[in-house]
């Protein structure tokens, strides 16, 4: 019962609010007064704009892109990533196999995979936060 006689004082003052005031003004959208819809960029904040900054300046703060391929030699190891100075890697032998093998791999020079014989290195790699 009260519920009814709310909505029939709102509608009534809703209706003569509109017939009083015949020029309402349309609503603006927001997106045409900037001139157009925001790009990724434009509206990025926090980390997200830090990641967009530095993949347009060509880095990969979180190793988002696909990696590099190496060839695994002395010359040219398999470069790997890392916030400390030693890190666990898992070498995939060979291609059908399905035991992988893991290995400690510390900072300094190359090291070579115990059953393979792959060369991997630890590089340094500092977050951005």
């Amino acid at each position: 019962m009260a519920g009814r006689l709310l909505l029939r004082v709102c509608t009534a003052a809703t209706t003569l609010q509109m017939r009083t005031n015949a020029a309402v003004r349309p609503l603006q959208r927001a997106v045409s007064s900037m001139g157009g819809i925001p790009s990724d960029e434009e509206q990025a904040t926090g980390l997200e704009r830090r990641t967009l900054q530095a993949l347009k300046q060509g880095k990969d703060p979180y190793s988002i892109l696909k990696p590099k391929t190496y060839t695994g030699t002395k010359e040219d190891p398999h470069i790997v990533p890392g916030i400390g100075n030693k890190r666990l890697v898992g070498c995939l032998c060979e291609e059908d196999n399905t035991a992988i093998v893991w290995f400690w791999l510390h900072e300094g020079g190359a090291q070579r995979c115990p059953s393979c014989g792959s060369h991997y290195k630890l590089v340094h790699h500092e977050l951005p936060h």
